[in-house]
């Protein structure tokens, strides 16, 4: 999949482009849910997640990612959602969980996610409930 966004972005789920460089440094700096992970679990966690959607400016550079776990049978966990903050507001986080929970491989999966701070981008998809941990469930959708 790779297809354009309003104002010259683009998405992509080649995990081959991912610059590996970027998202280890966010999740490494500024991300609160993964101190300590080290760069090579970074990338396994790339190489071996069923998918890896990356945002991208004209040029190349990316500017928001996430991954995929799944079966594609019944569930799907939705996690490392970021968008750098220069590239914030302009919908791009929205591009990418939509691009994530609606992909027909894994639509019917019961989804999964934690955050502490992001629950309205997610309920926007359907996510609903929180535990102490912030868990949020994503519901299949009522088959006929």
């Amino acid at each position: 999949m790779r297809r354009m966004l309003p104002d010259g972005f683009e998405l992509d789920d080649d995990r081959d482009r991912v610059d590996v460089d970027v998202v280890y440094r966010y999740l490494s700096e500024e991300a609160y849910w993964v101190p300590g992970r080290s760069r090579a679990t970074i990338e396994e966690q790339i190489r071996s997640s069923t998918r890896v959607i990356a945002a991208y400016e004209l040029d190349g550079a990316l500017v928001g990612f996430c991954r995929v776990i799944s079966d594609g049978a019944s569930m799907a966990w939705l996690g490392d959602v970021f968008v750098l903050e220069p590239y914030r507001g302009r919908g791009l986080g929205i591009a990418l969980v939509r691009e994530a929970v609606e992909d027909p491989w894994s639509a019917n999966c019961y989804w999964y996610l934690n955050t502490r701070d992001a629950q309205t981008l997610y309920q926007r998809f359907g996510f609903v409930g929180a535990d102490p941990h912030r868990t949020l469930v994503r519901p299949p959708p009522e088959r006929a």
